[in-house]
């Protein structure tokens, strides 16, 4: 991998902590979620412009993928209400391979090397570090976090079948997003109203420039991932949990515990073992 691939990916990273840390922050996640959806349902729709439409065989997969992605918000929401950024960030991305490992290893047969397997170890060790406080297990952290892991390990799945159907990986991402940030609001009034959705707050531009940062430290993982090794970038990026817990010191308060970094190191390496 070349140096401006590494310094990418990282930058990736961190752009992605930065966009949990805003959300974690915010005084209403709800809204706050909604918001960067709105911005990210914006953008695609202007690149969808310039893309042809994805394949029909994938748009049941575009479908399944945006509802998951909400399910995945909704239990994102609920464990930044529950947890800290530098626990429930690290928990959340750390199950997420563990549980697609297993996942391929139970239902479709796959293999599972010595790599992995240590990797696996890694990972569970991590967030065990992270759920334990003294001697007790704190279940209470742990649910959203693991149920937000699930979510991104199913729709991480049906992506990975989508886009192979789709014919064009950017048409798929665009027309994806677009109906996971259309989905969003449309939630969001269901379960408040619309006149609290679009009345103006402040902070407004910052949420929805976060939902922009999103959509770039995606892209600039999509790109790495044409220009270097799929395994090595999707493990790089996995030091977003140590960025997560340092951006949860310095602007939310949070304790940078010493026990708490050697967890998101350990989940990080985990997760390089398992790329």
């Amino acid at each position: 991998m070349s140096t401006p691939i590494i310094f990418l990916t990282l930058f990736a990273a961190l752009l992605h902590a930065c966009w949990n840390a805003l959300l974690r922050g915010g005084a209403d996640r709800l809204w706050s979620m909604t918001i960067m959806c709105m911005a990210i349902a914006l953008s695609c729709a202007v690149f969808a412009l310039f893309l042809p439409f994805p394949a029909v065989a994938s748009v049941t997969y575009v479908v399944l993928s945006g509802v998951l992605h909400v399910g995945y918000n909704l239990c994102l929401i609920r464990s930044y209400q529950t947890g800290e950024l530098g626990q429930a960030y690290p928990i959340a991305r750390g199950s997420s391979p563990l549980m697609v490992t297993c996942g391929a290893a139970i239902f479709a047969g796959e293999n599972v090397d010595i790599d992995t397997l240590l990797g696996i170890g890694l990972i569970s060790g991590g967030i065990m570090i992270l759920a334990i406080r003294g001697r007790r297990l704190a279940a209470r952290g742990l649910t959203y976090p693991l149920a937000t892991g699930a979510f991104i390990a199913a729709y991480s799945v049906v992506d990975g079948i989508g886009v192979r159907l789709s014919g064009n990986s950017y048409s798929y991402t665009v027309w994806m997003r677009m109906l996971w940030g259309a989905l969003m609001p449309a939630l969001y009034i269901t379960l408040r109203d619309a006149k609290s959705l679009l009345r103006w707050r402040p902070g407004i531009v910052m949420t929805a420039a976060g939902g922009l940062v999103s959509l770039l430290a995606y892209g600039m993982i999509i790109y790495a991932m044409m220009a270097a090794p799929m395994g090595a970038v999707s493990a790089l990026r996995e030091t977003s949990v140590l960025f997560a817990a340092v951006l949860g010191y310095l602007f939310l308060g949070e304790k940078l515990t010493l026990r708490k970094m050697l967890a998101c190191t350990v989940i990080a390496s985990g997760k390089l073992m398992i790329g």
